[in-house]
């Protein structure tokens, strides 16, 4: 697969890292990055080698946000159709666990994409921020009700209303993020708890996302159910023989 440019991307034991490489400019996003990050990402989805993403930046940078100075290119002034908002939904369509492992800024744009993440691990470093007050910019309004559902209405408006810059304590005080680690300890706890999901039932994280999303109704629910009676079946002998479970399910989502 050939890797747009500001990206790097490399797979280890079952764990995808894709690393947003732009360090000139912040890790800030251009257009063209906005615009490939679905189709870099829809591969990666039906990758069978492939059973947990995480999403970081480069020398120390999560994501400035977008790139200020290609911002007329984006051309969709915050509504729900523009190319950050395709490429957020991209990122929370993504089948599998995806986890922000955040230092430094996590700004403005680079905030969409971690909140479109299933969980964020963060430094203690880092700083985050949404700033579309900042520009005039009306912020999209499902990136609004992600914002909302992780952190509660008072503190979406704090970050909304002031654009400031909040610390990693406060970020996870308000459910921003779900941990905060030392620098140094960072990566190790990250790939630590990636390769800890890889060893699980692929079919349960997988149907797991789908439900908690709100994207499965009943039907749906029954159909997983369905599809688990292998993996319930090999789970359950794993644990009674005492050794480590060879999950068979295939990675081939079912057809709704």
């Amino acid at each position: 697969m050939q890797i747009p440019a500001g990206f790097e991307l490399s797979i280890d034991d079952h764990v995808a890292t894709l690393r947003i490489n732009r360090p000139e400019k912040r890790n800030a996003m251009s257009v063209a990055m906005w615009r490939a990050l679905p189709g870099l990402l829809a591969p990666l989805g039906i990758d069978p080698d492939v059973r947990v993403l995480v999403l970081t930046g480069a020398e120390g940078t999560f994501c400035s946000g977008a790139d200020i100075s290609e911002i007329a290119g984006l051309s969709d002034g915050g509504d729900d159709t523009g190319l950050i908002v395709t490429a957020e939904r991209a990122l929370t369509a993504f089948p599998k666990p995806v986890i922000a492992m955040i230092e430094g800024f996590c700004v403005g744009g680079g905030c969409q994409l971690a909140l479109a993440c299933d969980l964020r691990f963060a430094a203690e470093g880092a700083r985050f921020g949404i700033t579309p007050a900042k520009l005039g910019v009306v912020y999209p309004l499902s990136s609004t009700r992600r914002l909302v559902d992780l952190v509660g209405p008072s503190t979406a408006k704090f970050l909304l209303f002031s654009a400031e810059l909040v610390d990693a304590g406060r970020a996870l005080r308000a459910g921003l993020v779900d941990e905060v680690l030392a620098p140094e300890a960072l990566p190790q706890r990250v790939y630590g708890f990636a390769r800890t999901l890889a060893t699980r039932s692929q079919l349960t994280l997988v149907a797991t996302k789908e439900i908690v999303d709100g994207r499965a109704d009943g039907a749906r629910f029954r159909r997983w159910q369905e599809e688990s009676r292998e993996e319930v079946a090999e789970g359950v002998a794993a644990f009674m023989e005492r050794r480590t479970p060879r999950f068979p399910w295939s990675g081939i989502i079912p057809e709704r």
